[in-house]
C-alpha cells in the first residue's frame, strides 16, 4: 500500500511539472533580451543536463520488454515523460544562444557535428565526470542483467543518477541567470527529489 502510494503521488507529480512545463513554452519569447540574457551558467547547466538526461533514458529504454512490476514501470515512464521534454527545451536554448548542442550516449543526430557536437563530453564521450553518472562498465552490467535483478539494479544506479542531477540543478539555481534555465532547475530537484522517495519506497518495499 505504501509502495502504490508512493506511486500514486509521483504521477500527480509529474502531472503538475508537465503542465508547468507546458505552460512555459512561450515565455522565451515575450522578451527581445532572450538570446542574451544568459550566462556560462545557463549555458554550462543546459549543455550538461541534456548529457546527464539523455543517459536517464538511456537507462530507461533497457527496461524495454522486460518482466517488470507494474508499479515499476509506471516510475520508468514518468522518467522518461519528464526527461524527454527538457532534453527539447534546452535543446532549444542552446540554439537560441548560438552554443554547440552537445552529443549524447544515444543521440545519433549529432553524428556528424565532429568535435564541435563532442563539447562537453569527457574524452571517452560519456560525460561519466558529471555528477551521477554511470560509467559504461556500469551501463553495460544494468543491461546484462536478468528481469529479476534488473528493478532493484536500476533503481538504485538511478538514485545516484538523480542525486547528481539535483546537484547540478542547485548550481543553476545559484550561478545561472536566465530566468527559464532556473525555473526548469528548481522543477528539476523538486521532481527528482519526488521520484528519489518513491524509487526507494520500491527498494524497501
Amino acid at each position: 500500500m505504501r509502495t502504490t502510494r508512493a506511486v500514486a503521488a509521483l504521477l500527480i507529480g509529474l502531472s503538475l511539472v508537465l503542465s508547468g512545463c507546458g505552460d512555459d513554452e512561450t515565455a522565451p519569447d515575450t522578451s527581445s533580451s532572450t538570446r542574451t540574457d544568459h550566462n556560462d551558467a545557463d549555458v554550462a547547466f543546459a549543455t550538461e543536463m541534456i548529457q546527464h538526461h539523455a543517459q536517464a533514458l538511456a537507462m530507461v529504454d533497457l527496461s524495454v520488454g522486460r518482466d517488470l512490476d507494474a508499479d515499476f514501470e509506471i516510475v520508468v515512464e514518468a522518467i522518461r515523460m519528464a526527461q524527454a521534454p527538457e532534453i527539447e527545451t534546452m535543446t532549444d536554448w542552446l540554439t537560441q544562444w548560438d552554443e554547440p548542442i552537445p552529443a549524447t550516449v544515444n543521440d545519433h543526430a549529432n553524428a556528424d557535428e565532429g568535435e564541435h557536437g563532442m563539447e562537453g563530453m569527457d574524452e571517452d564521450n560519456t560525460g561519466v565526470d558529471m555528477p551521477g553518472m554511470m560509467s559504461d562498465e556500469e551501463m553495460a552490467e544494468l543491461e546484462s542483467a536478468s528481469d529479476v535483478e534488473f528493478e532493484d539494479m536500476f533503481l538504485t544506479m538511478m538514485i545516484e543518477h538523480h542525486e547528481g542531477a539535483i546537484e547540478m540543478a542547485k548550481a543553476e539555481q545559484e550561478d545561472g541567470q536566465y530566468s527559464p534555465a532556473i525555473k526548469l532547475a528548481e522543477e528539476i530537484e523538486a521532481a527528482q527529489t519526488a521520484e528519489i522517495d518513491t524509487m526507494q519506497a520500491l527498494l524497501d518495499g
